[in-house]
């Protein structure tokens, strides 16, 4: 297929998120395996058209295994759906500017250290009226 990852070995312990979804229900467990299913594939794929074959034939893949009713199989095809995840995980996913981790995320550059604060801004002395150096009025002022 035009999205498939390259082959790769992962270690034999199961990861963090695996072991928080096998102690979910089966419907929330299935649930997060489609959307971290499509979230994958958008790392893969980068075009849009190509993006949207792939998440119809996850879609189709899901709706073949809905009928299911056995606990046992349930559970035997969840947990092969998440391997499968896991085996086409990328190595350097795309994650969203403005979320957790990505390159926009709590941005908050340090102000240089020359950029001063103009406290008395608008009161200096030839803007005030009364201080010696206060502009006078020109003639025509009081004409209209």
């Amino acid at each position: 297929a035009a999205c498939e990852p390259p082959g790769r070995s992962r270690s034999s312990s199961p990861p963090v998120e695996h072991r928080i979804m096998s102690a979910l229900s089966n419907t929330a467990r299935v649930s997060r395996l489609y959307r971290n299913s499509l979230k994958t594939v958008l790392s893969w794929c980068v075009h849009r058209n190509i993006f949207y074959s792939e998440r119809d034939r996850i879609r189709k893949e899901f709706a073949q295994h809905a009928g299911l009713t056995n606990p046992g199989m349930v559970e035997k095809t969840i947990a092969a759906g998440e391997a499968k995840l896991e085996s086409y995980a990328h190595p350097d996913p795309y994650i969203m500017p403005a979320s957790y981790g990505g390159s926009k995320f709590a941005r908050n550059p340090p102000v240089d250290a020359r950029m001063q604060v103009a406290v008395d801004f608008g009161r200096d002395d030839y803007a005030v009226p009364g201080r010696s150096c206060a502009l006078k009025k020109p003639s025509w002022f009081g004409i209209f």
